[in-house]
């Protein structure tokens, strides 16, 4: 190809320059822009400028108009070429003005149309013009024919298919399994789960409406919810098992502290931090896959609206069909609003629980017994030994289920016999405890308080009051010296004070020597016998007022320590030979049958532990009153035995029993089922009215040490 000028004379040199003569008219189309020249045009263009002399002018201007396009092209490579001496002259003369009168410029060369000379600058260094080689380029691929890497899912689209429907399956089940997740264990069957939950239907439909940007937003906090009700059913679960009630999230969340001790006594730090460690992720993978499973059953339904709103409406319609109809799966009803009435619950135990404190301080004010005078108090106990003995876990199921009472009726028909031949009767009847399966100082303080004390907070408001206690009230008269002998207690224990006690030995002042047994820091013979040793067997000593706590029949009863001669007690260390002949706890716990034949054989060892010590060391002016705490946990009880723990009165004076004649309560140390039950925070003002003065009586002194 070639450069072509109108004139038929060859252009004066000017520079490299053409003149204005040579300018195409006017009125003749602007050539179209083209791609950069490729190295092929390069080396054409060069042929070409090399024929370019031969050829005439006239020729030059029948085949402009053909090849305007390689023209402008071979233009493009000369103008690189000559190293930018056209484009700079045409930058000079570029005026838009100068266009519109082509007269004004007839003598003056036309840029565009300029052939440069090679001879002129012949002499003149100059870039080197080697043309590309193709062949050097002929491996590497074209950047703009490269294809962008369709990644997994564009080479197997058939696995990512499968992947895609089977993650979304998982994600409906995953919201479906907490949706119709109950929050009991007793509860927790198939048919609880072949269920249509109404919460899936209207949480559809509301994800439908809404634009994109808020349906992502509501789809994670949707998730984030439904994973936190789904831990909150768990907890429920948990509670139900241990102390059978739901967890209170108002009020429980200190319990976790004493739930972490309970490991770490029972299974070693290492388990115990291991656990909690576990459960910890267990949370935060729960509220993650949750969330992410809303969120991507949000997106499919959005992508398939139509289908998804048929959906809704079918299984609305057959929902109200089931609840109208009462239809029902192996006793479970068909039309599921499980969690819908879960957070109900919970709204209305969040509304209790925020209203209790000012209820408590309303009961917390009514006191009979506040300003009775010290004189008056406790007439009809004066000069006695008064001990209140707590024998942890024994409830009513210990006596009357079929599967554990036979061998605690025993012992109790044995001691009966033991205590009456050592001059003892007795008498027993049943308290209703606040708790069950746990939370010992919650019943301990409603005994004492004559206030139902049945959650942290209030045992909480209660402790730091001024409140009369049973305890409090022997203080008070300043007849009795007050101690408290509390082995499962492991570190300083403020209540004491509150309790008016003089003195509380716990597991670090009892001078035990020998091994823990699992929870229980110390056996039940020992505190007994340390007990005699520090207090009641001190000769002329002031009469005593004791409250103890035997705590070998504490979960999880492996293993357990056994009766020995109260000579052989010593510091102790003789149970270390017992406790490696008891059972190891973990394996206990695989049976349930076993777990509650352990408990059985633990509410022995208490029962033979105290009528041993009454038999042994008791005297005239014995008085014992002792009573379980609370019931065992529900793997133990499996029947609805309720709340209620055995409580006795026993005594060689008479006169004792005589003031309680009027309660009820039927001779020896069991009672029967029939036999008459109170609430525990009755306890408090029905004792002291039946010990305090008669009417009519005058204040008995108190006794001299």
């Amino acid at each position: 190809m070639s450069l072509r000028t109108r004139s038929h004379q060859p252009p004066p040199k000017r520079d490299n320059a053409i003149t204005e003569k040579d300018l195409p008219p006017d009125d003749s189309p602007e050539p179209e822009p083209i791609p950069d020249a490729s190295a092929e045009d390069v080396v054409e263009g060069e042929k070409s400028g090399e024929k370019s002399g031969d050829k005439t002018d006239e020729t030059s201007g029948e085949k402009s108009g053909e090849n305007t396009a390689s023209d402008e092209a071979d233009e493009a490579v000369v103008a690189h070429e000559t190293d930018g001496a056209v484009v700079s002259h045409e930058a000079e003369h570029d005026d838009p003005a100068d266009r519109l009168d082509p007269a004004a410029h007839a003598d003056e060369p036309d840029p565009a149309g300029t052939v440069p000379d090679p001879a002129a600058h012949a002499d003149e260094p100059g870039p080197a013009r080697t043309a590309p080689d193709p062949a050097a380029h002929a491996d590497e691929p074209d950047p703009a024919r490269i294809a962008p890497d369709p990644g997994w899912r564009g080479r197997r689209p058939v696995l990512a298919r499968a992947v895609a429907h089977t993650t979304t399956g998982l994600a409906a089940v995953l919201v479906f399994f907490a949706l119709l997740l109950p929050n009991h264990l007793t509860r927790l069957t198939p048919g609880a789960f072949v269920r249509i939950p109404v919460e899936a239907i209207f949480g559809a439909v509301l994800l439908l409406v809404l634009p994109p940007r808020a349906r992502r937003a509501a789809a994670v906090l949707a998730g984030a919810g439904l994973g936190l009700l789904t831990i909150l059913k768990f907890l429920d679960m948990g509670f139900y098992s241990v102390l059978n009630r739901p967890f209170d999230v108002i009020l429980d969340w200190i319990l976790f502290d004493d739930a972490e001790a309970f490991l770490r006594d029972s299974v070693g730090p290492a388990g115990a931090l291991g656990a909690v460690v576990g459960v910890v992720l267990l949370v935060v993978a729960l509220l993650v896959l949750m969330a992410l499973a809303v969120v991507r059953l949000s997106r499919v339904a959005a992508e398939h609206s139509a289908r998804t709103t048929r959906g809704a409406l079918v299984l609305g319609t057959v929902w109200i069909t089931c609840t109208a109809l009462g239809l029902q799966i192996g006793g479970t009803p068909l039309a599921s609003e499980v969690t819908a009435r879960f957070v109900e619950a919970r709204a209305e135990q969040v509304n209790a629980s925020l209203k209790d404190h000012q209820k408590f301080a309303e009961e917390a004010s009514v006191d009979a017994f506040r300003d009775v005078p010290p004189d008056q108090l406790l007439t009809g106990l004066r000069g006695k030994n008064v001990m209140f003995v707590f024998i942890e876990s024994y409830g009513r199921s210990a006596i009357e289920d079929p599967g554990i009472a036979p061998g605690v009726d025993k012992v109790l028909a044995d001691g009966n016999e033991r205590l009456r031949a050592a001059g003892f009767s007795a008498k027993s009847g049943f308290l209703g405890s606040p708790t069950s399966g746990g939370g010992s100082w919650l019943a301990h303080s409603t005994f004492a308080s004559g206030l139902w004390i049945k959650n942290q907070q209030r045992y909480r408001t209660l402790t730091s009051s001024d409140r009369l206690t049973l305890t409090s009230a022997f203080k008070r008269t300043d007849a009795w010296r007050t101690v408290g002998v509390m082995p499962g207690v492991t570190r300083s224990w403020p209540e004491g004070k509150f309790y008016g006690l003089d003195n509380v030995y716990d597991s670090r002042t009892l001078g035990y020597q020998g091994p823990k047994f699992s929870w229980t820091p110390v056996p039940d013979q020992y505190s007994l016998s340390a007990f005699e040793r520090l207090e009641h067997g001190k000769p002329g000593h002031k009469p005593l007022m004791a409250e103890i706590i035997l705590a070998s029949s504490h979960n999880p009863w492996a293993p357990l320590p056994k009766m020995i001669g109260w000579d052989e007690v010593g510091d102790g260390s003789v149970y270390d030979g017992i406790k490696e002949e008891g059972k190891d706890p973990k394996e206990v716990w695989k049976d349930p049958d076993q777990v509650r034949t352990e408990y059985g054989n633990a509410i022995q060892y208490s029962l033979n532990s105290l009528v041993s010590y009454v038999e042994k060391y008791g005297d005239d002016d014995t008085v014992l009153v002792f009573l379980g705490d609370h019931q065992p946990v529900p793997t133990v009880t499996q029947g609805d035995f309720g709340r209620d723990v055995p409580i006795s009165i026993v005594s060689r004076d008479k006169a004792v029993l005589d003031r309680v004649s009027d309660w009820g309560w039927e001779a020896g140390l069991k009672p029967s089922p029939k036999a008459p039950v109170w609430r525990m925070d009755s306890f408090r003002d029905r004792f002291l009215t039946a010990y305090g003065p008669k009417p009519g009586a005058s204040p008995a002194p108190a006794q001299a040490p």
